[in-house]
């Protein structure tokens, strides 16, 4: 099979050498990315780099590894589009014998046809005893033929039929599925992004990583062990998912002492604007020590008090570093909407917009000069004491880092016939790849950020089984359940998916 990828549009129109840079640099994300995907015993997966596409072919031909290439293409930056590429040669006399190639279409495209309208367009490369416009034709009126309930219709139809003749190569393209566009990793320079777990912050990231910017991740605990559960999870999903091709790393810093002196010295109304300086200060001396020159923030104007204008320029000063705000002019719902497009939802919800706590009637206009008294009375080397404190891994690592930590924790790859299995995935997740399993095994779904309040109200005579794609989020929330004083319960890693469920459903 073969995948046929165009380029983001922004990438096509720079210069020639740029262009091949970015080009050469997307080909290797390729490739160390789709290793992943198990061909089984066919040819390994091949990139080459064409100018105008990227071609991803293997020797396997089954519809899950398909299933699995278009997954993995969909996540990574730089890519405005792709499909499945059907090729044969075409005839090479002046009339071309245009059958085989109606034949083809119809093998791929005649049930979604059915009852559709449908336009079909071809482009040629190269010189043929034909036109475009002739072959449009035939295939169209083959299609009506052959399939009575279609129709043609050129404008807007439900389906396009897309064809391409590449000299002697005719391509019969599948369905168009779009990319994240932006640029591949990592063609811009590296940021830190400041990560809380909640939306707006985990949108920010997303938003620098597409952008092709390497995006380390800073996090400021103000809530516990269980906050830093939470936002490793987030910093996890968000390299794994769409930067896996590069390392990146997760700075994890105790906020506490900050926290405790702002309490102390400063005014109620002033809180909000003095923590949000103490952050950036500490985030730029993680900046210099990663040799990083931009901060990330999710920040949105007049989202919250310390988001006015005369607010973030206030807190801007307290640091000589560039602070990027992807989202500045986005409304909280377009953040939210984003977020669940690219997965982060979920844990955004269960997360406590811990910032907010420590201003109970915060200024939107804080006074610069009562400001720079106020943290007059701080320790101006405390900043740089909690930096030095701070853990920092590859985001990589939290991953094996977890399978450490839920060592005591059991994992199974087949369920005990009295044991239930919780699906703790989002329900999109659920409905997208359903739990699959050969005996009738009961199923509930319950998604992670509901699990802990839920958890106790199951039967606790029974045993349960925690599952969900990759493992991690999985195992995380057992050692919790483990840690909870909740000793029945451990996680279902199947080595393989197969048929039939009987499920419940407990949202």
């Amino acid at each position: 099979m073969k995948f046929v990828i165009r380029l983001h549009a922004e990438i096509t129109i720079k210069s020639k050498g740029v262009r091949k840079r970015y080009g050469k640099v997307l080909v290797n994300n390729l490739k160390k990315v789709l290793q992943r995907v198990d061909v089984g015993d066919a040819s390994p997966l091949k990139v080459q780099w064409c100018w105008d596409r990227i071609e991803v072919s293997t020797g396997a031909t089954d519809a899950e590894v398909a299933e699995q290439i278009s997954t993995e293409l969909q996540r990574i930056p730089g890519i405005a589009w792709f499909s499945r590429s059907h090729e044969l040669l075409l005839n090479d006399c002046q009339q071309a014998d245009f059958d085989p190639i109606l034949n083809r279409v119809l093998e791929l495209w005649s049930q979604r046809l059915a009852g559709q309208s449908f336009a079909v367009r071809v482009k040629r490369k190269g010189q043929h005893g034909f036109r475009s416009q002739d072959l449009e034709r035939f295939i169209g009126g083959g299609i009506l033929q052959q399939v009575g309930t279609s129709r043609v219709q050129l404008k807007q139809p439900d389906v396009e039929v897309r064809i391409e003749v590449d000299h002697d190569i005719v391509r019969i393209y599948g369905d168009k599925q779009a990319g994240l566009g932006g640029f591949p990793l990592p063609t811009q320079e590296t940021v830190v992004s400041l990560l809380s777990g909640g939306f707006d912050s985990s949108v920010a990231s997303f938003q620098l990583l597409r952008r092709g910017a390497r995006t380390h991740f800073c996090f400021f605990n103000l809530g516990g062990d269980r906050h830093e559960t939470g936002v490793r999870q987030t910093a996890y999903y968000l390299w794994e998912t769409f930067a896996s091709s590069h390392p990146l790393k997760f700075v994890s810093i105790d906020f506490a002492p900050i926290v405790e002196e702002i309490l102390t010295h400063v005014d109620n109304g002033l809180m909000g604007v003095v923590l949000k300086r103490q952050m950036l200060r500490a985030a730029q001396i993680v900046a210099e020590r990663l040799n990083v020159e931009a901060l990330v923030t999710g920040e949105a104007l007049g989202q919250v008090s310390s988001q006015t204008l005369s607010n973030l320029r206030l807190i801007d000063e307290a640091t000589e570093a560039l602070v990027l705000r992807p989202l500045i002019t986005m409304d909280k719902q377009e953040i939210i909407n984003l977020a669940q497009q690219i997965g982060t939802a979920d844990i955004a919800r269960s997360m406590p917009e811990y910032c907010g706590v420590i201003s109970v009637k915060p200024n939107v206009k804080a006074p610069r000069d009562e400001v720079l008294a106020a943290e007059a009375k701080l320790d101006p080397e405390l900043p740089m004491r909690v930096v030095l404190a701070a853990n920092i891994e590859e985001v990589a690592a939290i991953g094996a880092a977890t399978d450490e930590q839920v060592h005591p924790v059991s994992t199974v790859d087949a369920a005990q016939e009295d044991e239930i299995l919780i699906d703790i995935r989002s329900s999109e997740e659920q409905e997208a790849q359903p739990l699959r399993i050969a005996t009738g095994h009961t199923v509930l779904h319950i998604p992670f950020f509901k699990l802990a309040r839920q958890f106790t109200e199951l039967d606790q005579d029974k045993h349960y089984l925690l599952y969900c794609d990759k493992g991690v989020m999985s195992k995380l929330q057992a050692l919790y359940l483990h840690e909870q004083g909740h000793s029945n319960v451990g996680v279902y890693q199947p080595a393989k998916k197969v048929d039939a469920v009987t499920s419940k459903d407990s949202t």
